[in-house]
């Protein structure tokens, strides 16, 4: 199964003491795979342990996780002061005062409200069962991810089977033209040699000859087998499923090497037309691959 980097999932526990927990996933394209989170204030011990969520279930893209823990009043928690905290801050007012000859006018009301003197303390809830929650939560939002990554992989997967149908038809009517354009070369020459030698003899040998320059070096037979072949490969690749983004990458870049080897050495205006098409479908492949994980 292919897999898109594009993924979105949400989920929620509620439990009896009251305590809400929200976990959402979301993933972007990137090259390689990169995790961010954004937790609540003192859970960064759950840093870890959520990462550890993702692995082995997501190998490229950027996720980020967003962690939102609720009610946690009604799970035990409780208000306290940070009385380490708070002594410091009276230690600084009183010697601001004294050095500036100022009244220190610092109250208990005004000390409360200063950072990280009134916090809320754990309660009873301990931080392995906590993790537990969480853990469980984040388990069902990356499942809910994985699932719209898998649904966009096989609509993406299902559009590169199409063009890449084309782009196989394309190569084969590429290897099939070039007997076509030596004929259409060798009676171009005949009808330039009859009008400059008007009556004389042509030499059928300089002209065979020259008929077979130009085939060998209009040749595409390489190219075409060659692309073929990176056609047969992208497709074994997309059957066989898994994180292959990068693996067909570098087959697009093949490819498109291909089709502009093709280009320069055919000049006329059918197999002009012929590699824009090829490379138009190459470049559309390549932009639905950056999308793949």
């Amino acid at each position: 199964m292919v897999m898109s980097m594009t993924g979105y999932g949400r989920a929620q526990g509620r439990y009896e003491d009251g305590q809400e927990i929200t976990v959402e996933v979301k993933s972007v394209n990137a090259r390689f795979f990169e995790y961010a989170s954004r937790l609540p204030r003192g859970m960064m011990f759950l840093e870890e342990p959520l990462k550890g969520v993702l692995a082995g279930r997501v190998m490229r893209g950027k996720v980020e996780l967003l962690l939102t823990v609720t009610d946690r009043a009604a799970a035990g928690q409780r208000p306290v002061v940070n009385l380490s905290v708070a002594r410091e801050y009276h230690r600084v007012a009183c010697e601001a005062a004294q050095q500036l000859g100022l009244e220190n006018d610092l109250t208990l009301c005004r000390l409360l409200k200063l950072p990280e003197v009134l916090v809320m303390s754990a309660g009873e809830q301990s931080e392995q069962e906590l993790c537990s929650r969480v853990c469980e939560t984040a388990q069902r939002a990356v499942g809910a991810m994985l699932d719209m990554r898998a649904a966009e992989g096989a609509r993406m997967e299902q559009d590169l089977q199409q063009r890449l149908g084309r782009l196989c038809s394309l190569t084969e009517q590429a290897q099939q033209t070039g007997q076509a354009r030596t004929h259409a070369y060798t009676q171009r020459l005949y009808a330039r040699l009859r009008t400059l030698l008007e009556e004389q003899p042509i030499d059928e040998a300089r002209v065979l000859t020259e008929a077979a320059v130009f085939a060998d070096k209009t040749a595409v037979d390489e190219e075409t087998v060659r692309l073929q072949s990176h056609c047969t490969q992208f497709e074994e690749i997309l059957a066989a499923g898994g994180a292959v983004g990068r693996r067909l990458d570098f087959l697009t870049q093949e490819m498109n090497r291909e089709a502009n080897t093709i280009g320069s050495k055919c000049a006329d205006l059918a197999m002009t037309r012929m590699v824009v098409e090829m490379k138009s479908e190459i470049e559309k492949i390549r932009e639905q691959v950056q999308n793949i994980e």
